[in-house]
């Protein structure tokens, strides 16, 4: 369902709200400085009242039967901080919490005096904790007071550890506790809120003048909307309009859609005109910090509501889009998918709870839209209830309020209907992913580049990321449970180097603890700490070194490419540019491309090699099942007998079946080495990919599918196909079936699928290469579609992002021009017809044009 108003205001240019962001920051200025108090119908006391209906709800939600277990949640949650707070020991604020070297500890510490305080401040609920209210706030604050005396005050024992827990962490939970206990603290200890700020201030090391700088590398994206929103309400309680109008301004930058060739203060942290979301400057990260930043930025509209402060209704549209554009397709039957989650892939919350934030702040923006846009909002939250495996937990909402609206949604006449349609193809270029979606099944495919890091490790999670971004795929079947098959549980279970769909050397690698002994590469000499930007481009989301990663889109199919490549860190070792003690590994080498049809994914690999003489391991699939479910491999021979597990000769397609989950996933192999198979169990700890996670041991049944070359042989070529949800009559069918390669080697690799008359071609090299009826000017991504009466339909992108030109003939009979996008033209040459399409700082996007025989 399209958003009536999204298409005018979902692409606001980046130089109007930077206009909008620089006219508030004008009229902070003089604020500042006492020449103006602001607009008079602003009212800063209407944020605070504001902030607290949001957090802990209004008399009216909190009345409704459906918030009542949230409430008793808050209740419970505070009574066991106060028994905390009770047996704490030396050093302790709360009991095994101690403090003076842990910066999670002192957060946290925060965190359990936020949550007492919100328990005593639940609007019409009565009495909230136990014994008297009064003295559990003063108590609360009593807390802020020693710890601010004795482990956040003094500036120069602070600042150890995550700079994140200083800017950001504990600053929020702070101010979120000072606009609780307003009242309390103003009748108590009246100088706490004005002390707290200072330090707060104090500790924007990453800043400028204890305020934002938007030059900073920390002060981007995600942690720029948590910094600013901190500041808007720390603003409000000192009744500062410039520090309200100043970090509204800051904010504002946001929600510019970032371009890549015209970074503002040299950002690349956002969302991108093709939906995609970095974070880190490199990072896919829309299911972790974006859905960070969505909710922040929810939360603002929210607290500004009513006060004067919101500049323009047209910024709910904007975030409708992130929603619609940016969130939707890469939500399955309510899991978030794992290729947008960088390091939280390895913790043990599941892609059903990350959602949960996602419908919230869905719940949340429809209060603030009406018409057509509301009701496709509603329908969204309606239909990711109704598709979910899943049941969505309110309690995990952080407003009583939302929980109350979310009720009254599903009990509205508006249908559940998705934001996109069932069969899309989603090309994230930006960031290096590409989702694919048919009504049975999605396929995510994680990519890199020069431009997008292979991976990301940081704190101890993600211990064993070194192919995550190496093609590595993930195939979500409807119907099932996405526990069963991905998760926390899919990275424990199954190797690094089998990780479905990628190609990896074999060969033993250690984590960075187990390199250094330390969370990081410690070598300050040398520029490495542990939030340098050293350490972020060689250790924590190194980039890759090659420049192709991308393909074309052309309507709801699509091909990708990829060379794989080196990362940063081995580049530079090699180069003798980092410390001889620091360990960098050399990655495989593979040119691949990935054709997505209907009811297949064509997966080509050409050039394969382990190189240094190491053996090499391409993982056609990996799948896991629960150790107790009834798996079944069936498969057949090219003469058509049936396969034997047993037998020597290798399947010509298999069929991988979890009974238990009623799922099934069949393979075609059309050409290469012969496949092996394995299935067998593992139990492994949860521990092995964080060190954070419990002990908790996983047993699952590891299915693989794969080619294995041996050290010291040739480069290899292989093709095959995933079909999801195939029979094995299906299966059979693809000896006479539709797919055929027509090129399968590291300058080209094209392939037609007969029955949709697509022919689709990724040409990696310069020069010129033949697909059927295309010549194409490579580098370049293509796909043609032939339909009906004539007519053809052509998607062109550059996926290297460097070319300022790329040229596409079809040859044969002249056809006339129908439509277009800007920037291709088109024109008769001998023998067919030429597309020169414009591609510079086009982003890797897909340029799109209609043909017609002429009559």
């Amino acid at each position: 369902m399209e958003f009536s108003r999204r298409s005018a205001l979902s692409m606001i240019p980046a130089a109007t709200l930077w206009a909008l962001s620089q006219t508030l920051r004008a009229e902070a200025a003089p604020a500042a400085s006492q020449e103006s108090t602001g607009s008079s119908d602003r009212v800063p006391d209407a944020l605070l009242t504001n902030t607290v209906a949001v957090f802990a709800g209004t008399a009216e939600s909190n009345a409704r039967p459906e918030v009542a277990p949230k409430l008793a949640s808050l209740r419970a949650t505070a009574q066991a901080r106060l028994a905390a707070m009770d047996g704490a020991g030396p050093d302790e604020l709360f009991e095994g919490v101690p403090l003076g070297t842990s910066d999670p500890n002192l957060s946290t510490s925060y965190q359990y005096l936020y949550e007492i305080a919100l328990a005593t401040c639940l609007p019409g609920t009565g009495a909230s904790t136990p014994g008297d209210d009064t003295a559990v706030r003063r108590r609360v604050v009593d807390g802020l007071a020693q710890l601010h005396n004795d482990w956040f005050g003094d500036q120069s024992k602070g600042y150890y550890g995550n700079w994140f827990h200083w800017e950001i962490g504990i600053p929020a939970y702070v101010t979120k506790t000072l606009v609780l206990l307003r009242e309390e603290l103003a009748a108590y200890r009246p100088e706490l809120t004005a002390t707290y700020i200072a330090s707060m201030d104090a500790y924007l090391r990453n800043g400028k003048d204890g305020d934002v700088d938007l030059d900073s590398r920390f002060h981007t994206g995600a942690n720029l909307a948590d910094i600013t929103t901190n500041r808007i309400l720390q603003g409000a309680l000192l009744g500062d309009e410039a520090r309200i109008t100043k970090a509204l301004a800051d904010q504002l930058t946001v929600y510019s859609t970032i371009d890549p060739y015209q970074p503002r203060h040299g950002v690349t942290d956002g969302f991108y005109a093709d939906g995609s979301f970095v974070q880190h400057s490199s990072v896919a990260y829309t299911g972790s910090y974006g859905k960070g930043l969505l909710t922040r930025i929810v939360q603002t509209v929210k607290i500004l509501d009513g006060t004067g402060y919101l500049p323009d209704e047209s910024l709910v549209g904007v975030v409708q889009g992130w929603v619609a554009d940016g969130f939707a397709p890469l939500i399955f039957e309510g899991w978030m998918m794992e290729i947008v989650k960088g390091r939280a892939v390895s913790r043990t919350g599941t892609g059903y709870a990350d959602v949960i934030a996602v419908v919230e702040a869905v719940v949340d923006l429809s209060a603030h839209t009406s018409g057509s846009d509301a009701e496709a909002l509603e329908g969204y939250v309606k239909y990711v209830r109704e598709t979910s495996k899943v049941a969505l937990d309110t309690t995990s909402f952080v407003s009583p309020v939302s929980i109350a609206r979310y009720a009254d949604i599903l009990a509205s006449p508006a249908p559940a209907r998705d934001l996109g349609p069932a069969a899309a193809h989603g090309a994230f270029n930006a960031m290096d992913r590409t989702v694919h979606r048919r009504p049975g099944y999605a396929f995510a495919l994680a990519r890199s580049s020069e431009r997008v890091s292979k991976y990301e490790y940081m704190s101890g999670e993600n211990l064993m990321p070194w192919f995550q971004g190496d093609g590595a795929h993930y195939l979500y079947l409807s119907g099932a449970d996405q526990r069963q098959a991905f998760g926390i549980d899919y990275f424990t279970a199954v190797p690094p180097h089998r990780l479905a769909g990628v190609t990896a050397p074999v060969e033993t690698r250690r984590t960075v603890p187990e390199l250094y002994g330390t969370l990081w590469y410690d070598n300050p000499e040398r520029g490495f700490t542990s939030s340098s930007e050293a350490q972020n481009t060689y250790v924590y989301f190194p980039r890759g070194t090659q420049a192709f990663s991308g393909g074309a889109r052309l309507g709801a199919y699509g091909v990708a490419g990829l060379v794989q490549s080196d990362d940063a860190a081995y580049a530079a070792r090699e180069a003798g540019t980092l410390p001889e003690d620091f360990v960098a590994y050399r990655a495989a080498g593979a040119t691949r491309s990935w054709f997505m049809f209907d009811d297949e994914i064509l997966v080509l690999s050409a050039g394969v090699t382990g190189l240094a003489g190491r053996a090499v391991t391409t993982t056609v699939d990996s799948r896991i099942a629960d150790s107790s479910s009834p798996v079944v491999l069936t498969g057949g021979l090219r003469d058509g007998s049936p396969w034997e597990a047993a037998g020597t000769a290798p399947p010509a397609w298999l069929r991988y079946a979890d009974e238990g989950q009623r799922t099934a996933v069949g393979y075609v192999f059309l050409s290469g080495p012969d496949p092996v198979v394995a299935l067998g169990t593992v139990t492994r700890s949860r521990r092995l990919v964080r060190l954070a996670n419990a002990d908790t041991a996983v047993t699952k049944q590891v299915f693989t599918l794969s080619y294995e070359q041996a050290a010291g042989r040739r480069p290899t070529a292989m093709a095959h196909a995933l079909v999801p949800n195939a029979s094995a009559q299906q299966l059979a069918s693809y000896a006479h079936g539709p797919l055929s390669v027509l090129s399968n080697t590291v300058r080209l690799q094209a392939a037609v699928h007969t029955r949709l008359g697509i022919t689709a071609a990724n040409a990696f090299t310069p020069g010129t290469h033949h697909a059927g009826r295309l010549s194409i000017d490579g580098p370049a991504s293509v796909m043609l579609r032939r339909t009906g009466g004539g007519a053809y339909s052509i998607a062109v992108s550059d996926p290297t992002t460097t070319r300022r030109t790329v040229s596409v003939t079809l040859h044969g009979r002249p056809l006339r021009r129908v439509s277009a996008d800007a920037g291709v033209r088109v024109r008769h040459v001998p023998g067919g017809t030429r597309l020169d399409v414009t591609t510079h700082q086009a982003y890797g996007r897909s340029f799109t044009a209609t043909l017609t025989e002429r009559p």
